[in-house]
């Protein structure tokens, strides 16, 4: 006997992308990943606008991994 029309229920993605925006105001940005029960990040990277290392800061969830 086969079961048809039977939904199982999908797993959750473990990762996340999301997009890092440059706290010095550039409008530069890029996207990382991150584990989907972490808190929010906060990175300290090189914005090349400013050519400055400053804080990025998640701006929003892009898609699950």
């Amino acid at each position: 006997m086969f079961l048809t029309g039977v939904n199982f229920a999908k797993a959750k993605a473990k990762s996340i992308l999301v997009q890092m925006m440059s706290g010095a105001g550039t409008g530069y940005y890029f996207v990382t990943k991150r584990g989907r029960l972490k808190d929010k990040l906060v990175l300290w990277k090189l914005d090349p606008v400013v050519k400055q290392h400053v804080l990025f800061f998640e701006k929003k969830k892009i898609r699950s991994v």
